[in-house]
């Protein structure tokens, strides 16, 4: 009870508490350093040093010292060291601190020199000012020991105890904020890190216990220990595989921080902590991207995206937004999904916001009138159907949106002569077996006709599956654990290419400042996954023993996706992770029959148009 009454009463004097401090830093550092240099400790009351014979002349170092407190406070308060600019004992406010006391050493050096008798001697200003620094410094470091970082659990939380893989920033920011927390509902007892230089590496009284390597020995060193947290945004796959394995063989639960993009804005907090997801073990890794770049191209421009309510299209808004642009427009014929997206943007659903649009990319008409009347300079095209197996049963439905209506955003955006036209493709429009596969290498043929245009730029963009978004495997899969089971996968021997919503994002805003006219950029996605893979990591992960079923491959889909088409070669001039292929243009003369007829014939036509794509691209390789 007194420790905190102590505590409150010299947060309300904080002020005043440190004016004395600093003030009485300077005294004692200047009786200190006139007494060493004197190398004799009497005191006598003496205006200066001439007749003091040796002794500590007290009248003089009195003057120095409270000509130095003087200097002290007024750049204190310039600097506003003491109104609480900064967080008591932290870097920043000793850094200040450290500013003020030399300055203040230099100029009543200056004065001291200057003076018509010397008041102490003159190396004495010097040897204070190291002392003053010490003596002020050393309690702010002591408060924030004893009192700001080591809160007293004060709402009968029992602390959880955590293991800290990594030792760097990232962990040292998530340690303090951990030690910050007033219900201290988590317990940092030491780090794991395979750095041998940090062996004996200690933060706040939090040391590194060994290696990642030795997880289960210092399991068994520490009871109750049952949670590890990767506190190195940054970690690759790789990494992470490895602790979640050795976390398993010692019965703990695993943690992560978010990956370096979503850290960008924001300081490491134990908040952001999360479970692992089986999305982190399948070629989670940093994403180099040129803003400079990027901020050219959308920095003050005027930009549309279509099908924004989707996964593709609101990330993409959300990435968008963080660049400035003049204007951000989100089309989509979906209410509800806008709904979302501007929620999640802005914390609240102003759908009658200019921003909002309200449109179908099937409606000729209707994309005219928008374009003409809010002329945007950039354009994402991602509205697109995009399920493989139902859009095998109706290809009409395809053609309409993913051929005619990219036609009409092409033709719309050429009208108002655009500067930048990104279209969104797909793997599957590699070497295409499918329908959804064929509309979409219709669309890239498509945006490379327009690359005659000689106002503005149009690209396509290709890249492969994308975790979390709906109807992605991850979320079918969890959905089927959910439920009980069983976890339905196609084929054993089925793979698959991911990437994450974010890094897919990054790179296509990264693919469309380096592109150019007529191009397709594919993404490079990694190695392909293993489908059974992933499906077994959610079994042992699930709280309950769950079957998975081998249901065999569905008409359309391939055992084995590819990126590049037959001819294609992966050639990367610019960014390491994009590579440029040419795509035959195809006019728009040649999609206008394309949805004559039935289902049946539809398919047939979009075969026919594609082969004979693949067989320009062919001839052009030859």
């Amino acid at each position: 009870m007194m420790r905190r009454l102590i505590i409150r009463l010299l947060r309300s004097l904080r002020l005043p508490a440190l004016i004395v401090l600093d003030t009485s830093a300077w005294l004692v550092a200047m009786l200190l350093a006139v007494a060493l240099r004197l190398d004799d400790w009497d005191i006598v009351l003496l205006p200066s040093m001439e007749g003091s014979k040796g002794h500590i002349p007290l009248y003089g170092v009195a003057i120095v010292a409270g000509a130095a407190a003087t200097v002290h406070i007024l750049l204190a308060w310039l600097l506003r060291l003491h109104q609480g600019r900064s967080r008591l004992g932290g870097f920043e406010e000793i850094f200040v601190l450290a500013t003020i006391v030399a300055c203040v050493g230099v100029i009543i050096g200056a004065l001291n020199l200057m003076a018509p008798q010397t008041n102490v001697p003159r190396t004495a200003p010097v040897i204070a000012t190291v002392f003053a620094f010490v003596l002020a410094a050393w309690p702010r470091g002591l408060w924030r020991v004893l009192v700001t970082d080591a809160k007293p659990n004060r709402f009968g939380v029992v602390s959880e105890p955590v293991l800290v893989i990594g030792a760097g920033d990232g962990a040292c920011q998530l340690v303090d904020s951990m030690l910050r927390d007033p219900k201290q509902h988590w317990r940092p007892i030491g780090f794991a890190d395979d750095d041998r230089r940090k062996r004996h590496f200690r933060h706040r009284g939090v040391k590194v216990l060994g290696t990642i390597d030795e997880l289960g020995r210092i399991t068994r060193q520490h009871d109750h220990l049952d949670t590890v947290v990767v506190a190195i945004p940054s970690a690759s796959s790789d990494l992470l595989k490895r602790v979640n394995d050795l976390a398993t063989e010692a019965e703990l639960q695993v943690k992560v921080l978010p990956a370096v993009a979503d850290l960008l804005d924001d300081d490491v907090s134990y908040r952001q902590m999360r479970d692992i997801e089986p999305a982190d073990l399948l070629g989670r890794r940093p994403v180099e991207t040129d803003l400079d770049s990027i901020a050219g191209y959308l920095t003050n421009r005027k930009v549309l995206v279509t099908g924004a309510g989707g996964s593709i299209g609101s990330e993409l808004c959300r990435q968008i937004a963080r660049f400035d642009p003049a204007e951000l427009m989100m089309l989509d014929r979906d209410e509800s999904a806008l709904h979302a997206l501007m929620l999640s943007l802005y914390g609240r659903a102003d759908l009658e916001s200019d921003s909002v649009i309200l449109a179908n990319v099937r409606e000729a008409d209707r994309v005219h009138a928008v374009m003409r009347e809010r002329r945007p300079d950039v354009v994402f095209h991602t509205a697109a159907l995009k399920h493989v197996n139902i859009l095998e049963k109706h290809p009409s439905e395809a053609v309409r949106t993913n051929v005619l209506g990219t036609l009409n955003v092409l033709e719309a955006a050429a009208d108002i002569q655009v500067e930048r036209f990104v279209n969104i493709s797909t793997d599957k429009a590699a070497d295409p077996v499918n329908v959804l596969g064929y509309t979409k290498r219709i669309a890239e043929g498509l945006t490379a006709d327009f690359a005659n245009d000689p106002h503005g730029i149009y690209l396509s963009v290709r890249f492969g599956n994308v975790l979390g978004t709906s109807g992605s495997v991850l979320t079918t899969f969890e959905s089927q654990v959910s439920n009980g089971g069983p976890i339905t996968v196609t084929d054993p021997e089925v793979t698959r290419f991911f990437m994450t919503v974010n890094e897919a994002v990054q790179l296509v805003i990264q693919a469309a400042a380096i592109g150019k006219s007529g191009e397709a950029l594919v993404l490079d996605m990694g190695e392909p996954v293993s489908i059974t893979d992933v499906a077994r990591e959610f079994v042992e992960r699930a709280d309950e023993p769950i079957e998975v079923v081998f249901t065999g491959l569905k008409a359309g889909e391939k055992m084995h996706e590819v990126l590049f088409g037959e001819g294609e070669i992966d050639h990367r001039p610019v960014h390491p992770l994009i590579s440029h292929v040419g795509v035959p243009a195809i006019s728009r003369q040649k999609t206008t029959a394309l949805n004559a007829g039935d289902d049946r014939q539809v398919r047939s036509k979009l075969v026919a148009l594609t082969d004979g794509m693949v067989r320009e691209v062919e001839r052009s390789w030859v």
